[in-house]
């Protein structure tokens, strides 16, 4: 029998590096709305004080609360609890590398429904930890810290997590000053829009979960929707389903284009600021990437096209289910993803015609309404496609007219994106991969992107 050596790793070193695991501050509050979200919360305040070296954040729920044992076991790194295939956590870390990337000590306070009268609460603190090289966890003693830790909890079963010495938020030793007090403001304006964003759908009532509302700073964050569906000229396209297999999970990604109005067609230059989105129109044009309807990514192409001002009216949702986690490369603080090898050429056939159609639209070449594939918000679900169904593209005997005379017009110049899909729509099998990788040296050397 093979000697095994346990060896424990070094508390004060390890837990250091894990606070750089990539975290800002707004993805590590969204780490902890997820963890709410899960616990079957319909209300989530988040308090952000300035007061120099006391300043802090806090992140309270009315879900369903923690006993002491749970509560423990989820301050641990690596927290060992059964997973829901929809369930928004996955790593058993989020709690702790999230608070631990933005401060240097962190409470977590839960009261449930069995222990009403009791509020336990402990605490992760570098301090002890540089001291003692171990791994724990020290219970709460001060007055102010309790207080701050069970106020929420007085009416109601829930959860509380309090940052404290926040000194990577507001990167200064000692924050005081006018300069850190601006600073802070700043964060606290990009939080609203990134939570208004990722967690639009729970925000809108869009999921089979318990309508949710969060609060910042008791001011009552409204939900962003990158797809302006309140807009009359919104055009929703035929929605496609691409079937995935990945290590022997089955399923479907669902595929939804938008094509959102021109300036002119905004119901007022307000509207059109605010579709703009975090990042403004050219940035924010391609895939809204959804993990179980929470957004993973806000924007860009994946790799499959460059942006384009001519574009940038195209916003693609992509929805899939957390059991394709691994498939989509999903990092710990959910800030990463990647389409699957396996299904990119098909998602890459959904959504080209559609950009053509967004392309079209901008130029002013021709209505969308005389697309047969163009849908009213109203419209019945188109049928499903799967990668034998996407192999043809039912658009694409129409889509190719756009680039001669059959609408009666000039034929316009070729962008860089209609020379690769034409230079492959010729090419045999031999000679697309080659023809994809040309266009891929291309991009880098025209545009800097990576391979």
């Amino acid at each position: 029998m093979t000697e095994a050596h346990e060896l424990i790793p070094s508390a004060k070193r390890l837990i250091k590096s894990l606070r750089d695991i990539g975290y800002d501050f707004s993805t590590a509050v969204a780490d902890l709305v997820d963890n709410s979200i899960e616990a079957g919360a319909t209300r989530i305040d988040i308090l952000v004080e300035f007061d120099g070296d006391k300043s802090f954040v806090r992140i309270s729920d009315n879900g369903k609360g923690m006993t002491v044992d749970e509560l423990k076991e989820a301050m641990r790194y690596g927290s060992e609890r059964a997973y829901n295939k929809e369930d928004l956590g996955k790593f058993g870390l989020g709690l702790k590398t999230a608070s631990m990337s933005q401060c240097q000590c962190f409470y977590v306070a839960s009261r449930t429904m069995e222990e009403i009268n009791f509020i336990p609460a402990f605490c992760w603190d570098l301090a002890h930890i540089e001291k003692t090289n171990k791994w724990e966890i020290i219970e709460p003693k001060e007055k102010q810290i309790l207080s701050l830790l069970r106020d929420p909890l007085n009416e109601h079963k829930g959860t509380v997590v309090l940052w404290q010495r926040v000194d990577r938020m507001l990167g200064f030793k000692h924050p005081y000053g006018e300069p850190a007090r601006k600073k802070l403001i700043s964060m606290c304006r990009e939080l609203e829009g990134y939570l208004a964003m990722v967690f639009h759908k729970f925000l809108a009532h869009e999921t089979s979960r318990e309508p949710l509302e969060i609060y910042l700073n008791f001011n009552k964050i409204e939900p962003w929707d990158p797809f302006a569906r309140n807009e009359s000229e919104t055009k929703e396209l035929t929605h496609h389903k691409v079937k995935l297999i990945h290590e022997g999970a089955r399923g479907k990604i669902l595929l939804q284009p938008y094509i959102l109005p021109t300036k002119e067609e905004f119901s007022s230059p307000d509207s059109f600021r605010h579709a703009s989105g975090p990042k403004n129109w050219n940035q924010q044009q391609g895939f809204y990437i959804y993990r179980a309807n929470r957004m993973i990514q806000s924007g860009g192409w994946c790799g499959i096209r460059t942006r384009d001002e001519h574009t940038k009216l195209s916003r693609i949702e992509l929805n899939f289910s957390p059991v394709f986690d691994n498939a989509f490369k999903i990092n710990v603080a959910k800030m990463s993803v990647q389409l699957p090898v396996q299904i990119k050429e098909d998602i890459e056939k959904v959504i080209m015609p559609a950009v053509r159609l967004a392309r079209e639209h901008y130029d002013g070449k021709k209505k969308l309404s005389s697309k047969p594939s163009v849908q009213s918000k109203c419209t019945t679900q188109a049928p499903e496609t799967d990668k034998k169904e996407s192999g043809s593209n039912p658009d694409k005997s129409e889509s190719s007219k756009s680039f001669g005379t059959s609408y009666g017009i000039e034929p316009p110049k070729f962008l860089f994106e209609e020379m690769e899909e034409k230079a492959i729509e010729v090419a045999t099998e031999t000679e697309k991969p080659i023809i994809k990788q040309v266009f891929q040296r291309l991009r880098k050397s025209l545009f800097g992107e990576r391979l």
